[in-house]
């Protein structure tokens, strides 16, 4: 990864509108020490062909599901839902070792860099090894993970997951789960373990409130310094059973019993009342949506308008890896609104943010900067040096105005057309040869009998 010093771009997406002759210089700690606007290029800058954004967090992603798409497409009975997928999707879990892992995960994050991603939150919870049994290291799959990262070059915050039980009447896991089991201490000790690694942050995670033990999740978020994820309100029978067990919908819980703050990133949040919206406001806590993924599993529509009327933190994650690059998710995030409230430009203020791709992805920006872990994220000082470089020939933005190319880019664009990211002050060029060559041989592994 070569380093720069100072890059001038002919337009950039600062402060959440698009500027001109935009003068970026990066500090030898990786993060941006100038960001100016209207500057002439000096003649020391690398003067950049193409437009420029903040590259984007991808805020919810579980990597050995990239193993998965394509795996699950069929229908062999008369019923197919979020939870025959779910039992589908253990018989990848149940295979996969850690070299075999760092190659699906090394895939994976290069294809998240094409798709605009330079960070990626990895909620992590397939820890042991075949037999349920700890590794000798109890960190080894998330040492894989970070290895991964390093190959590729993207930045990793890691989330550990607690994971104590199959569901609200249950006293332990499936068979089928066993690689899974965590306590809050164990779920510690792998973060303490990563913590300090070089392109590592680290935070941990509930896997949901009918996987883990209130005094369990009270534990783990007393101790937690980082930032805190948990699945929530994905599924209506979710929903369904936490009423049933704690007279409580699950977001109404977390509400009132969790202690949520600012640290708190609900994962989905799909079937969320007025109320709720409410209290994660009042709590400041954010919301992490996965549009592709949840089109994919049947999960239903958020309430969209109400997420960003609330002023809540809003994140965008890959979750299974059906779709790998931001855009096409905002395109999907908006689209499903309009299909569900027969309208257009669902996500637009008008008045104050009149374009729904620019307000989507302004708040998907900082929000998930912070669901990273990160005080600041885009261009501007202090946050980490990282953007991504527009294709200066992609057809989908030939000819728009500048003030229209970040709809262009959303809404009109078939592929993601990035040229380069930048991440920590240094252009990423990953081996992409060698990565799919790792990849593909994980891959015959874990289906040569499929």
């Amino acid at each position: 990864m070569a380093a720069v010093k100072l890059l001038w771009a002919p337009r950039a997406w600062v402060a959440g509108r698009w500027r001109d002759a935009v003068l970026l210089a990066a500090g030898d700690d990786g993060r941006w020490a100038e960001v100016s606007c209207d500057t002439p290029p000096p003649p020391a800058a690398e003067r950049l062909a193409g437009d420029v954004l903040p590259a984007l967090v991808d805020a919810h992603s579980h990597a050995f599901q990239r193993a998965f798409v394509g795996m699950a497409e069929r229908r062999d009975s008369a019923h197919d839902d979020f939870w025959s997928w779910r039992d589908r999707m253990y018989g990848v879990a149940l295979k996969l070792r850690p070299e075999q892992l760092r190659a699906v995960a090394a895939q994976l994050y290069a294809e998240l860099l094409a798709g605009g991603y330079s960070q990626v939150c990895e909620f992590h919870y397939l820890h042991h090894d075949l037999d349920g049994r700890p590794y000798a290291d109890p960190a080894a799959m998330s040492r894989a993970l970070a290895d991964a990262a390093e190959d590729a070059g993207i930045g990793l915050t890691l989330l550990p997951v607690l994971y104590e039980r199959a569901g609200f009447q249950a006293e332990a896991l499936r068979a089928d789960q066993r690689r899974f089991a965590t306590t809050p201490q164990q779920v510690l000790e792998i973060a303490s373990a990563l913590r300090g690694r070089a392109g590592v942050t680290v935070g941990a995670a509930v896997h949901s409130l009918r996987a883990a033990r209130p005094a369990s999740i009270a534990e783990l978020a007393a101790a937690c310094t980082g930032p805190l994820h948990v699945h929530v309100a994905e599924q209506t029978a979710e929903v369904e059973d936490c009423l049933v067990a704690t007279g409580c919908r699950p977001i109404e819980w977390l509400a009132r019993h969790a202690g949520l703050d600012a640290r708190w990133q609900l994962v989905h949040a799909t079937h969320a009342t007025p109320a709720e919206i409410e209290a994660v406001a009042a709590a400041g806590a954010g919301v992490v949506i996965c549009p592709a993924t949840e089109a994919d599993l049947g999960d239903g529509f958020c309430d969209l308008p109400r997420w960003l009327d609330a002023g809540v933190p809003l994140a965008v994650g890959s979750d299974s890896q059906v779709v790998r690059a931001w855009p096409e998710e905002l395109r999907w995030l908006e689209w499903g609104q309009r299909l569900l409230h027969r309208r257009r430009n669902v996500a637009a203020a008008p008045g104050a943010e009149p374009a729904s791709a620019a307000r989507l992805f302004e708040r998907m920006r900082a929000g998930g900067g912070t669901a990273a872990g990160f005080e600041r994220w885009g261009l501007e000082v202090g946050a980490r040096a990282d953007l991504v470089e527009l294709d200066a020939a992609e057809p989908a933005l030939a000819g728009l105005p500048p003030s229209h190319r970040l709809d262009g880019l959303v809404f009109g664009a078939p592929a993601a057309p990035f040229r380069r990211t930048l991440v920590g002050g240094r252009w990423v060029e990953p081996d992409r040869g060698a990565i799919k060559a790792r990849f593909l041989a994980a891959m015959q592994e874990l289906w040569e009998e499929a």
